[in-house]
């Protein structure tokens, strides 16, 4: 069967959705409409001002059109939404580079470059959006036929395999069932026409950006282990943008300490022991957001917080929803206990009760935790069984995405659940 990694990104059989036409015309449209700014005296495609703005210009384009066919290759990621902070990024490369090797460009043009290129993607994007929406053709065999009902996609159940069928974009089949011997034969027919078949487990990742692992198998194992040399990586970068922003976030971290201590009595730092990389134990450091109260039920309830608990202060509450009350773990960043994505730290006493309660559980403590991560900002907070259960699969699909593209579009996603209070209790 097919090996491509199914993506709701993918070229479609609409112009819309196709990725040169995107491309290209966003180029196209960009250069051609800055141009029209260009001063009458300076028309000449020899002018080394314009063309190292064309230059420039073209190359934003394209690294930010790269950047964003990677974000958007996740599952429910709307490339629409990141436009602008991406194309911003990659003009703003660009605009560095200008400056550091000291280029003549013309500003006027690149900007309006920027403000045409976000025009073209955001228009295109939603009319793709809105008038073409893939296809999905489900053999009637096994768990396939559970997918029917997964936002984003027009299904189709296939009731005859005599002919491949027009006019999909894919079809999904559970592998793991036993198909009758037409069905295989369909099956090898559809991938020599040209249109790829998609195993079932396969096709629900990509919707739902879950993992389900129902056992462990040694492909299952392999699929699941981190690439070693962006771990390593990663533990450079977290250390240095953890020390950048200590220098630069102190005098906010002091005012927010000031005011928890004026809030209510009680130290301005929490700390709760946590399991983190390799179930090693570890302190970790957050602004107190509750009131200073002894210990009146058991270690597993006294860690949990509930919706709406009455212990959070007013001024917790807000920290909470904006995640302020996460900056002290700067300094677990810098002594090596964590990272600033991975999957989320919790109390040893609740660590103990979801390791006895579901399988595999351990397995998470493969990354370093983070401050933020995939189901933070798929899930937000949970603390009973079921909930905790629904996390796994997103730390597990975390865990076999593990990649700087990933972390790119969670680090977005934070900011918008900031602004929003996504999650928070």
């Amino acid at each position: 069967m097919a090996h491509t990694r199914f993506s709701l990104g993918r070229t479609g059989r609409s112009l819309l959705t196709n990725v040169y036409f995107q491309a290209f015309g966003g180029i196209a449209f960009a250069l051609a409409t800055s141009a029209v700014m260009i001063p009458n005296n300076r028309v000449t495609i020899f002018d080394t001002n314009i063309v190292n703005t064309f230059i420039g210009t073209l190359s934003a384009i394209l690294l930010g059109f790269f950047i964003l066919r990677k974000l958007e290759a996740f599952p429910g990621t709307r490339a629409i939404g990141y436009v602008i902070p991406v194309f911003a990024t990659s003009f703003m490369i660009i605009f560095t580079l200008f400056l550091f090797i000291r280029l003549e460009y013309g500003r006027v043009q690149f900007i309006s470059s920027f403000i045409f290129t976000c025009t073209w993607f955001i228009v295109v994007l939603y009319l793709a959006h809105r008038y073409s929406r893939r296809i999905l053709a489900i053999l009637p065999f096994g768990d396939a036929p559970s997918l029917v009902g997964l936002h984003g996609i027009h299904w189709k159940m296939l009731t005859n395999s005599s002919a491949v069928p027009n006019r999909v974009d894919a079809v999904v089949a559970d592998l793991s069932a036993d198909l009758p011997a037409n069905w295989q034969l369909f099956l090898t027919e559809t991938v020599l026409s040209g249109v790829p078949v998609f195993n079932v487990k396969q096709v629900r990742e990509v919707l739902t950006g879950r993992v389900e692992i129902r056992h462990l198998s040694e492909n299952t194992l392999g699929s699941l282990n981190p690439n070693d040399g962006f771990l390593a990586l990663k533990a450079v970068y977290d250390f240095l943008l953890a020390a950048i922003a200590l220098i630069c976030l102190w005098p906010l971290l002091l005012v927010i300490a000031l005011a928890v201590k004026v809030d209510s009595p009680g130290p301005a730092l929490f700390r709760q022991q946590r399991v983190g990389l390799r179930g090693k134990v570890f302190t970790v450091y957050k602004f107190r957001t509750m009131v200073v109260s002894p210990m009146t039920t058991t270690p597993r309830d006294f860690a949990r917080t509930l919706p709406d608990d009455a212990r959070i202060t007013r001024f917790g509450r807000w920290l909470r929803r904006s995640r302020l009350d996460e900056l002290p773990q700067i300094l677990n960043i810098l002594k090596g206990d964590m990272s600033w994505i991975g999957p989320r730290p919790e109390a040893v006493p609740l660590v103990r009760w979801y390791e006895a309660e579901l399988p595999f559980y351990r397995y998470r403590h493969i990354l370093r935790p983070g401050i933020t991560g995939w189901a933070q900002i798929n899930q937000g907070h949970v603390t009973e069984i079921d909930e905790v259960l629904e996390k796994l699969h997103y730390d597990f699909f975390y865990i076999k995405n593990f990649s700087a593209w990933l972390d790119i579009l969670i680090v977005l996603k934070t900011i918008k659940i900031m602004v929003t209070g996504f999650g928070a209790r």
